[in-house]
């Protein structure tokens, strides 16, 4: 780790595994202001299928970055970047530690590694894509990729849309494949160990929670999405419905679980298959934000079932000098 630069934690993990409940342990022991890095909770009026706090527990430990958009508006990686990075800047200015919680992990990425300068998205090249997505399979728009740019269709799953629709859209809109874009920016900038990085000016703890049993976190899953649903998930869907102006296909939309329930108001799922691939969906979630993690490097990982993960935490924090 760096010396010399101010603290930062990061804590990941997959979707029900535990992360807000570990972030409100530390906040009250540690001088941390809590930074979300999840792309779903910024959006208003999408609280209960995002799992979002409840306004108590907002109130008594405020989150960056949370209710920050409309869910009719689009939230990228980038932008995220640059409001992290300023609340990070804030929260130091105040003398405090930034303690980022959540499992966007594209989303940790960016702030660690920076990004290449890509085009903007087209809206009517990603509606084309998505229509042939829907015609002829996400497996055949994955294939495409990997004609055009093998690199990443390498690190794209076939069921991972947005990450797959934005890598074919930055080929169809510059001539150039993500990779490409990539390597140019890299070459613009040699000193520079990731392309477009601006490194992250943090010394950075990272910690990940997960229950040591998959089929626990399964178990966690279900029945959190079929709390939601007894909480009142799809009268919330109903209200972003009877707006008029979203659609499925904007990313607040697409999110897990209110694809589905969207789906079911549509009249194309019953109730149970709703439920059902609500769950699978959520469960293919947490799937990919373990493979992300299992590439992290410096990462200390914590088991959800452990009672004193409070006091592991910490105890890792004081030997990488966060707690200096």
């Amino acid at each position: 780790m760096a010396r010399g630069l101010p603290p930062a934690i990061f804590l990941m993990g997959p979707t029900a595994a535990g992360k807000t409940d570990l972030a409100l342990e530390l906040a009250r022991v540690l001088p941390c202001d809590l930074i979300s890095v999840d792309s779903a909770l910024v959006y208003r009026g999408m609280d209960i299928g995002t799992a979002k706090p409840d306004r108590a527990t907002l109130d008594a430990f405020p989150h960056a970055l949370i209710d920050i958009l409309d869910p009719a508006q689009s939230y990228s990686a980038a932008e995220f970047r640059a409001d992290a990075l300023a609340a990070m800047a804030r929260s130091t200015a105040r003398g405090r530690i930034p303690l980022l919680v959540g499992g966007t992990m594209l989303y940790y990425k960016a702030l660690l590694d920076g990004l290449a300068d890509m085009p903007s998205a087209d809206p009517v090249v990603r509606a084309e894509l998505e229509a042939r997505a829907a015609c002829e399979g996400w497996h055949v728009l994955h294939g495409e990729l990997a004609e055009v740019d093998p690199a990443s269709a390498a690190r794209i799953h076939p069921n991972d849309p947005q990450r797959l629709v934005r890598a074919l859209e930055v080929y169809r809109v510059s001539g150039l494949s993500m990779t490409e874009h990539r390597l140019r920016q890299q070459a613009g900038n040699p000193d520079s160990d990731t392309p477009g990085a601006g490194q992250l000016p943090y010394t950075v703890a990272q910690l990940a929670i997960a229950p040591s049993e998959r089929q626990i976190l399964h178990s966690r899953i279900a029945h959190r999405f079929h709390a939601m649903l007894e909480q009142g998930f799809i009268e919330e869907v109903e209200a972003l419905r009877m707006r008029g102006d979203l659609h499925e296909r904007l990313p607040s939309i697409r999110a897990v679980g209110y694809r589905q329930v969207w789906e079911h108001l549509d009249g194309r799922l019953s109730r149970s298959e709703m439920a059902e691939r609500g769950i699978i969906a959520t469960r293919q979630l947490a799937k990919r934000q373990f493979t992300w993690l299992r590439g992290w490097d410096d990462v200390q990982w914590l088991d959800s079932l452990d009672c004193d993960n409070l006091s592991r935490a910490l105890k890792y924090l004081a030997s990488v000098s966060i707690l200096d």
